[in-house]
């Protein structure tokens, strides 16, 4: 007979869910996990834990969304049914409120295996009654200094949940921290790591982004590495007579290549024998973009294209991949960014001209453009107008119309143009 001794506090989760959602319509998504992890503390592990193939998490301090979405790509078009998390659902209570959308009442989800997004932080608090079979680590950087004073914290937070896992770390061999928290796990842990080759590095002056990287690169036959890089087009060699592979990403930059590969190493970790290389990296050329991040959206017949900046890494990294020639970009900082000092090590130049500075922080952002030789038109703080006046605008000769904005940005950009929430396919 299959337990139901979690079926109340599911029950209850429910409950409270409709509720939320008729007070508040589209919010309140995380009240019903907060209610759930009171009444029932084990029932989030229990359930992670239950999938025939285990639980894959991927965690970091960026590209853990865009990591996640390739990765089920990949499994799904393998042929697995994979339960997934929405990027906005990386802490516990969200997790929690995600199960029980598909929950039964027996604690059990249809599925072969569960790939989550985790936030480090929230994934440390709760990993000690996780069981992954594999952990995928993307980076550490410079993120989040209210949460996160130092990179040692961020460090020994991610190898709090990598020392979970039951078979296989994948790690970045790039990022000096991650190699430490892999030369420290425990024997039994298998780390399989993925990298940049030296002449990919040398393409990118500024580096990639991380708090510290390695001095030297993965040997070849050693791991995934990047071997090329242009545009939208990536070239990955696989060890063991893989051999090369093109992908098309689903944005520029090589975060997004980067972010490929740790999504491969983590599904040929999960499947094993059954990995096929080819598979793969048809799965992820024909992936869209992850919400909001170089998403292609038309709206009122123009074309736009966002840019998420979540840290001082990724506004450069997004900055240096901007294409040539883009001559229309909106600059949208919000309430997100607490203190405006923190973005200022990015170097903005490359924008050369920005239209309008918007959003709460629209003062501080549009006095860093100037600081850097950024020509700023206008700034103006109201989001909806800026955007209004934005889009009134006619098409530039060169590239779209293009928005830069962090988090609180993209929220207010996405519900003054009346674009969907990122409802991810469970």
């Amino acid at each position: 007979m299959k337990s139901v001794k979690y079926a109340p506090a599911i029950l209850i989760g429910r409950a409270v869910r409709v509720l939320a959602r008729w007070r508040k319509p589209g919010g309140g998504s995380a009240i019903p996990g907060v209610v759930v992890n009171r009444i029932a503390p084990r029932f989030l592990a229990d359930t992670l834990n239950g999938f025939p193939l285990g639980l894959v998490i991927v965690t970091g301090s960026s590209g853990k969304s865009t990591t996640t979405k390739m990765l089920v790509a990949i499994l799904r078009a393998h042929g697995l049914t994979v339960f997934t998390n929405q990027s906005t659902a990386n802490i516990s209570q969200g997790l929690t409120s995600a199960l029980l959308e598909r929950v039964t009442l027996t604690g059990r989800i249809a599925g072969d295996v569960a790939v989550l997004e985790m936030d480090e932080g929230h994934g440390a608090l709760i990993a000690g009654s996780l069981s992954p079979r594999v952990v995928a680590l993307t980076n550490v950087m410079v993120d989040q200094i209210d949460r996160f004073h130092d990179s040692e914290m961020v460090a020994a937070l991610l190898g709090k949940i990598a020392a979970r896992a039951t078979e296989t770390v994948v790690l970045n061999a790039d990022d000096r921290y991650l190699a430490d928290v892999g030369s420290r796990l425990e024997p039994s842990i298998r780390v399989s790591s993925y990298g940049v080759t030296a002449h990919v590095l040398t393409l990118h002056p500024r580096g990639l982004g991380y708090a510290d990287t390695a001095e030297s690169r993965l040997p070849a036959g050693r791991g995934l590495q990047l071997t090329g890089m242009a545009g939208r087009t990536a070239e990955v060699e696989f060890p063991s007579n893989g051999g090369s592979h093109s992908i098309a990403l689903p944005a520029r930059g090589i975060h997004y290549a980067v972010d490929a590969l740790t999504a491969l190493g983590a599904a040929e970790a999960t499947l094993g024998e059954t990995f096929n290389p080819a598979t793969a990296c048809a799965a992820l050329s024909a992936m869209p973009a992850v919400f909001g991040r170089g998403e292609v959206v038309t709206v009122g017949g123009k074309t736009i294209e966002f840019v998420l900046v979540q840290n001082p890494s990724s506004f450069q990294l997004n900055v240096d991949s901007l294409e040539a020639g883009t001559e229309q970009i909106i600059v949208i900082i919000g309430s997100d960014v607490r203190d405006p000092s923190y973005f200022w090590p990015v170097d903005t130049s490359g924008l050369g001209h920005v239209l309008i500075a918007s959003g709460l922080k629209a003062h501080d952002i549009a006095l860093q453009l100037a600081y850097d030789g950024v020509a700023v038109d206008r700034i103006e703080p109201d989001v909806p107008t800026a955007l209004d006046a934005f889009l009134a605008l006619p098409d530039p000769v060169s590239g779209v119309k293009t928005i830069i904005f962090s988090a609180d940005g993209m929220r207010r950009t996405r519900a003054h143009l009346g674009l969907v929430s990122n409802v991810e396919e469970s």
